[in-house]
């Protein structure tokens, strides 16, 4: 069966998870409030992503996982849904992440509606047609993915003097955290990407 079927909203049988990720975790069952989360996922994607089935072995940590992504790349702030997701390619780009670039990968061609602009952040964000402000944004977000202790007031003015606010910053600075930590996740897990982002946006 496969894994997005088997964590069905109407299933509560603990599953297997060794076709998304090579750890033998059972799945949880799920919450009445993460069965709601599946079931908009599944309405409006058509799936559920394999990071969230990943984190199915524990409750606690899928619904903290999905709480805090929400909250970062869907709630308001000064960075637009496509800037927060190019954050996500690049800084996965500079850690190598099989699984968040090939899905935040097809999320810049859909938001974008530019396939070119998502191959080329996954390549090298440097040979994409970039404004000033979003190649401050990635200047940055790369820097914080490769060497986040060299980062001095410079690279905060260069993102003041490209329009940036100060929470504009911190956002920026918690995007890439984020993917930081969840590349090492999905690396450590060896994480499968939905085969459907494979061919969206194209």
């Amino acid at each position: 069966m496969e894994p997005q079927k088997a964590a069905g909203i109407e299933s509560k049988d603990c599953i297997g998870l060794s076709d998304i990720i090579a750890l033998d975790l059972q799945q949880a069952p799920l919450s009445p409030e993460m069965a709601a989360y599946f079931k908009k996922c599944e309405e409006k994607l058509g799936y559920v992503p394999n990071v969230l089935l990943a984190y199915s072995h524990s409750m606690a940590k899928r619904e903290a996982f999905a709480a805090f992504y929400n909250e970062l790349m869907l709630a308001p702030s000064g960075l637009s849904k496509l800037e927060r997701e190019m954050i996500a390619v690049v800084v996965s780009a500079e850690n190598r992440c099989w699984y968040c670039l090939v899905s935040h990968g097809a999320a810049v061609r859909a938001l974008s509606g530019r396939p070119e602009l998502g191959e080329a952040l996954a390549f090298n964000y440097r040979v994409a047609p970039l404004d000033a402000r979003q190649r401050a944004m990635l200047d940055f977000a790369a820097k914080m993915a490769k060497a986040s202790a060299e980062i001095e007031d410079r690279d905060r003015d260069a993102l003041r003097q490209a329009g940036f606010s100060e929470k504009d910053i911190w956002d920026i600075a918690a995007v890439a955290s984020f993917y930081a930590m969840s590349n090492r996740m999905a690396s450590a897990t060896a994480m499968k990407p939905n085969p459907e982002y494979h061919a969206q946006a194209r």
